[in-house]
């Protein structure tokens, strides 16, 4: 068994979709980035790399190449689980964590759920979404963006 973990954050942008987990959700504001913003998949896709020994995703998908500007980070994290299967690793499970003061994200957990198993080619049971406030403590807390926080097991 392999561990990783991985954490990502962003602030909020006017002008942008919100996308966590894949799933778009209606607020005012999306997360400043360099692709779609998802900071859940990003550290997902972290926290596979790193079980792996594969550096992060700064490394595979630099924000300084525009074949990356407005990805959908779906995309990178099918290229990563590629990357995992070429050396006959797999998902375990997956543990994620949101941290945001707002939008109310409890109605979007199981369609996160569903559609990360799917793209990490395991059962949705192996995958956990939850969300928590920061009590308006830090960035999170004023309002001011998201934070996502991922631990991965992978088999060999």
């Amino acid at each position: 068994m392999l561990i990783g973990q991985g954490i990502d954050a962003h602030r909020f942008a006017a002008g942008r979709p919100l996308v966590l987990g894949g799933i778009e959700i209606d607020y005012d504001r999306g997360l400043a980035a360099h692709s779609d913003g998802d900071v859940v998949i990003h550290a997902l896709c972290d926290a596979l790399l790193g079980a792996a020994g594969l550096g992060d995703i700064g490394h595979h998908f630099p924000d300084t190449d525009a074949a990356y500007e407005g990805i959908d980070s779906r995309i990178l994290l099918r290229r990563v689980m590629d990357a995992l299967q070429e050396r006959g690793l797999g998902v375990h499970n997956a543990d994620l964590t949101i941290a945001a003061q707002a939008p109310k994200l409890a109605p979007h957990m199981a369609p996160m759920r569903a559609l990360l198993a799917g793209d990490l080619r395991c059962p949705p049971e192996r995958v956990n979404v939850k969300a928590t406030t920061t009590e308006r403590m830090g960035f999170t807390g004023r309002g001011e963006g998201i934070a996502a926080f991922a631990v991965v097991l992978l088999d060999q």
